[in-house]
C-alpha cells in the first residue's frame, strides 16, 4: 500500500470512528437548562401504558440537578451526563398522596429507571433515555419568547416573598417591536424598551389615569414598579419575571 493510500484509509477510519462516537461527547452543556417532555414510552419492546393525561417531564437545571415528573410527585437529585449514562448520585421524590394508585406505581417505575444509571442520547431535540428493558423518547419544549404573546399577571414579589393576585385583577403586558403594551387590571398604558442580556430598560412609561378599585389599585402599583427604569427579567418555560432595583416584581404567565 503507498504513503498515500494508507494516509487516506487512516484519515477515512478516524473520521468513521469519530462520527460513531458523537454522542459520547455529549454532556451537561447539551441538556442544561431545557425540559423534555415524553412522546413514547416502551418497555420489553412493547407500548407502556402512562396513566391518562400524564407524560414524563425531565428537566435540566443551570446548576446541575435533574428534575423529573411522571404525574404526581416531583423527583429531583444532582445529575451527571458522562460517558453517555445519566448518573442521579441522589434522587429524592416529594411524599404527595396520588389521586390515582396507578400514578404512584408510575412514579416508582420513573425513579427506579433513573436511579439505575440509564444510557442516553440526544438528536437535535430529541432526547432518548434507555434502560431497565425500557426506553422512553423525549423531545426539547421551545422556550417562550419575550415578544409575540400576551402575558397575564399570576403573582406579585416584593422582597423574597410572592403573593397571589388580589381580586384575581387580570393585568396583562404584551411586548412587541420595542414597545410594551401594559394594562394594570384598571388602567392602559406603553413603554418603550431595550434588552440587553438579562435586563430590561423601560422609557417614556405613559398611561390613563381612571379611578380604581383598592384591588386594582394594588396591582397597578406593583405592575407599574416592575416597568421602572432597568429591570431584570428571567424567562423559565412559560413564565415571565420582571424584578426592579428594590426587589419588587410581577411573575407573569404566557
Amino acid at each position: 500500500m503507498s504513503y498515500r493510500v494508507l494516509v487516506a484509509a487512516i484519515a477515512v477510519a478516524l473520521l468513521a470512528t469519530g462520527c460513531g462516537n458523537r454522542s459520547a461527547g455529549q454532556g451537561r452543556s447539551d441538556v442544561q437548562g431545557k425540559v423534555f417532555t415524553s412522546t413514547s414510552v416502551t418497555e420489553q419492546g412493547k407500548p407502556r401504558a402512562m396513566v391518562e393525561g400524564t407524560r414524563v417531564e425531565l428537566r435540566f437545571t443551570d446548576d446541575g440537578r435533574l428534575l423529573a415528573n411522571a404525574g404526581c410527585n416531583q423527583m429531583q437529585g444532582p445529575v451527571t451526563l458522562d460517558g453517555g449514562k445519566l448518573q442521579v448520585s441522589d434522587l429524592g421524590m416529594t411524599a404527595m398522596g396520588c389521586p390515582n394508585p396507578d400514578l404512584h406505581t408510575q412514579d416508582q417505575w420513573l425513579s427506579k429507571l433513573l436511579s439505575a444509571g440509564p444510557a442516553w442520547k440526544l438528536d437535535g431535540g430529541t432526547l432518548v433515555i434507555t434502560g431497565s428493558g425500557a426506553e422512553i423518547v423525549l423531545t426539547a419544549e421551545a422556550p417562550a419568547k419575550l415578544e409575540g404573546g400576551t402575558w397575564k399577571l399570576e403573582s406579585l414579589i416584593q422582597a423574597d416573598a410572592v403573593s397571589s393576585v388580589p381580586g384575581r385583577v387580570p393585568a396583562t403586558l404584551k411586548f412587541e417591536n420595542g414597545k410594551v403594551s401594559v394594562f394594570t387590571g384598571c388602567n392602559d398604558g406603553s413603554a418603550s424598551y431595550k434588552v440587553d442580556g438579562q435586563t430590561i430598560t423601560f422609557e417614556s412609561l405613559v398611561h390613563t389615569d381612571k379611578a380604581c378599585g383598592a384591588d386594582e389599585t394594588s396591582v397597578e402599583k406593583a405592575v407599574l414598579a416592575a416597568l421602572s427604569g432597568q429591570v431584570t427579567y428571567k424567562i423559565d418555560r412559560s413564565s415571565l419575571t420582571l424584578t426592579n432595583a428594590k426587589g419588587e416584581g410581577v411573575q407573569l404567565k404566557s
